[in-house]
């Protein structure tokens, strides 16, 4: 019997769990973006279980399927520190943070497992990571050259990822040390007027892989959402303002930040409904399938069921599911108690309930669909927290608002964060689960276990995450808080700060709702664009997700996935009219695998770096001066290694051949 879901494998899990949650934490609200472990903790796990001579590629799943909550749960930091913001927090309570931790991620798994069917098993989705983390344990495991079909000699896609890994490792530490740009970025003026646009292209290998994966559709419309956001959007809005004394890139910036996002967040609303009412059939079908398994056990045929098809019995997900929401129904009448709503806590608490069960429900569809589409670490997670936000706050204008005193603002607002934390919790780990349960399919593992690994997870970085985010807030601060201002250094935690300013705002009743209402309309647009090209065309589709995405998203983000997004296809379409097609494609895929696995893994060791230094760049060797010269040599090395890094494996399909 193979082994998979182990004691050591577990241990080790949680381990990488620890450690990587800390670094997330601190990163996070430092830049405003997490790191998905998946796939450093499947190199750190095959590197530890290479020492065991009964270790298997299942085994290391389950590793990797623990780990992979640490990049995912760390992105509470996405909504918890508004509490800070508002001043209703001084510090972060532990068991009430963990609670929301662990209770919001426990039903983020049991959530998702009726959606495995439906966007996971019956799916044509892509889920780069996905498949980049299964490439990775396939190619790593002794077995590789009989899993690697379509290259006759496993050693070929060991180097692929071996050298995709080391090249975008050390590309990434030279960008550390300020010899090589971080991005190719530009701001200018249009017009007389004060408007302003830019585009920033980020020197990363892991987005460009990203890109290669998700493939030229999804490109394409990412350019779109792009194009809409810096080619209209950012110019429009700043023209409005007639600033022409305020630098280009903070007018930039800023407009982007207060205008545009909400126009995206506008669009991924209405793109995320239509995902949903989509999503409508598979799901009934993917619980009709878990239903029938359910049946099949209690038949006692459990074992005529494949393997990759045993999920967490259904009767098991309900119970687990009402059971974590007794505690989150105390947890929101304990708030309203405290907060001087009490004399509404029966209100609250029935009405928290069921906010918290049918909107964990969208976002898990909605969240997993996109971790489908773009992968989970670019997946916006911020960008349904805001509607997750807006939607609690609006209700507690209609509900409450108008029965209680005017000085109660604060304590709604406070309500608001906390409902949305435990719902962001959720969307998180769905977003992540269903990403770990595509590489489960590609390993043929079994979903239960990695149901039962990815809890332990949550645990295990619900237990780190209190306590990193109070020392932080100590040592620290966060931007905005109620004396921030008195510390040196406080962290900038973007996202909280957004999320916190838009409970605010449509509690106060001045939050700019024409701006949603354009996303809203753009969205509608592309909805029916994408459905014309689907009944015109035979591939052609501009996914709206996606291009809500383009919108959303800053540049830095989008660009060079389109531009990975180009070249992937470029190279697939050479490819096809090769001798060896297939060959040549999986090796491609074996690279952008080793592409994002060395950024992956060097971008969590140098935020470590940054934890215990203190120090905003700790790697830094050279000065603002020399910021012109790094735009230069880093574009133009990052050009030059990618077209080598193409045509070394186009030449490595070659010599496998021979090798035959």
């Amino acid at each position: 019997m193979r082994k998979e879901l182990t004691v050591r494998g577990v241990i080790i899990g949680v381990i990488i769990t620890l450690v990587f949650t800390a670094a997330n934490v601190y990163f996070g609200l430092k830049a405003g973006l997490t790191f998905s472990t998946s796939i450093p903790a499947v190199v750190i796990s095959m590197a530890i279980l290479r020492g065991f001579r009964d270790a298997t590629v299942q085994e290391n799943n389950i590793v990797q399927t623990v780990a992979s909550a640490a990049g995912t749960l760390s992105s509470i930091i996405f909504v918890l520190p508004g509490l800070i913001m508002i001043g209703w927090w001084t510090g972060f309570p532990f068991w009430i943070s963990f609670a929301i931790c662990a209770l919001g991620g426990i039903l983020g798994v049991m959530y998702s497992i009726p959606l495995r069917r439906a966007l996971v098993t019956t799916s044509d989705l892509p889920y780069p990571e996905g498949v980049a983390c299964a490439e990775v344990l396939k190619v790593g495991s002794t077995g590789a050259s009989e899993v690697a079909s379509e290259i006759e000699h496993g050693r070929a896609g060991l180097l692929a990822v071996l050298w995709g890994s080391i090249v975008s490792a050390v590309f990434a530490i030279i960008v550390a040390t300020q010899i090589f740009a971080s991005d190719v970025a530009q701001t200018f003026r249009i017009g007389k007027k004060g408007a302003v646009s830019g585009y920033d292209f980020a020197l990363s290998f892991a987005l460009l892989a990203i890109g290669h994966l998700v493939g030229i559709s999804v490109g394409i419309a990412m350019l779109i959402g792009a194009v809409i956001g810096w080619g209209w959007g950012v110019p429009h809005y700043s023209a409005l303002t007639h600033d022409v004394t305020t630098a280009a890139a903070a007018l930039a910036q800023s407009t982007w930040s207060h205008k545009v996002r909400f126009v995206g967040a506008g669009a991924i609303g209405v793109s995320a409904i239509w995902t949903l009412l989509k999503l409508v059939k598979p799901v009934a079908r993917g619980l009709a399938g878990a239903l029938a398994a359910s049946r099949a056990r209690k038949a006692g045929k459990a074992d005529t069921l494949p393997i990759t098809e045993r999920d967490i019995p259904i009767g098991i997900v309900g119970l687990v599911t009402l059971v974590c929401m007794l505690p989150i129904a105390w947890l929101l009448g304990y708030f309203g108690n405290i907060s001087g709503l009490g004399a509404h806590v029966a209100t609250l608490t029935i009405g928290g309930v069921a906010y918290v069960v049918l909107m964990s429900f969208f976002v898990s569809a909605v969240t997993g669909y996109m971790a489908g589409l773009i992968g989970s670490s670019n997946s916006p997670l911020s960008g349904i927290g805001i509607l997750v936000v807006i939607g609690a706050a609006l209700l507690l204008v209609l509900g409450i608002k108008p029965y209680v005193s005017p000085d109660a603002a604060k304590a709604l607002m406070a309500f608001a964060l906390f409902t949305t934390a435990v719902i962001f919790c959720v969307a998180a780990i769905a977003n992540n689960n269903l990403q770990d349960l595509k590489t489960g399919q590609l390993v043929d593992a079994t979903p239960w276990k990695q149901q039962v690994a990815l809890v332990i997870g949550v645990i295990a970085g619900a237990l780190v995450i209190p306590p990193v985010l109070d020392l932080v807030n100590h040592a620290y601060g966060f931007v905005g808080a109620p004396g921030a201002e008195l510390r040196p250094n406080p962290l900038p935690a973007p996202q909280a700060g957004l999320i916190s300013s838009l409970a605010q705002g449509v509690i106060a009743g001045n939050i700019d709702w024409s701006l949603i209402r354009t996303g809203g309309l753009i969205g509608v647009c592309i909805v029916l664009l994408d459905e014309i090209l689907a009944r015109t065309t035979r591939h052609m589709r501009v996914p709206p997700l996606a291009m809500g995405l383009g919108i959303y998203l800053p540049t830095q983000s989008t660009l060079m996935i389109v531009v990975g997004a180009v070249v992937g296809s470029f190279y697939d379409r050479r490819a096809d009219r090769s001798a060896r097609p297939e060959a040549r494609k999986q090796l491609g895929v074996l690279l952008a695998s080793g592409l994002i696995v060395g950024e992956s893994v060097i971008g969590v060791v140098i935020s470590a770096i940054v934890v215990f230094s203190g120090v905003s760049a700790p790697l830094a060797l050279v000065g603002l001066r020399f910021e012109t010269a790094g735009i230069i040599i880093g574009g133009l090395a990052f050009v030059v290694i990618a077209a080598v890094l193409y045509r070394w494996i186009w030449r490595l399909a070659n010599a496998s051949r021979q090798v035959r």
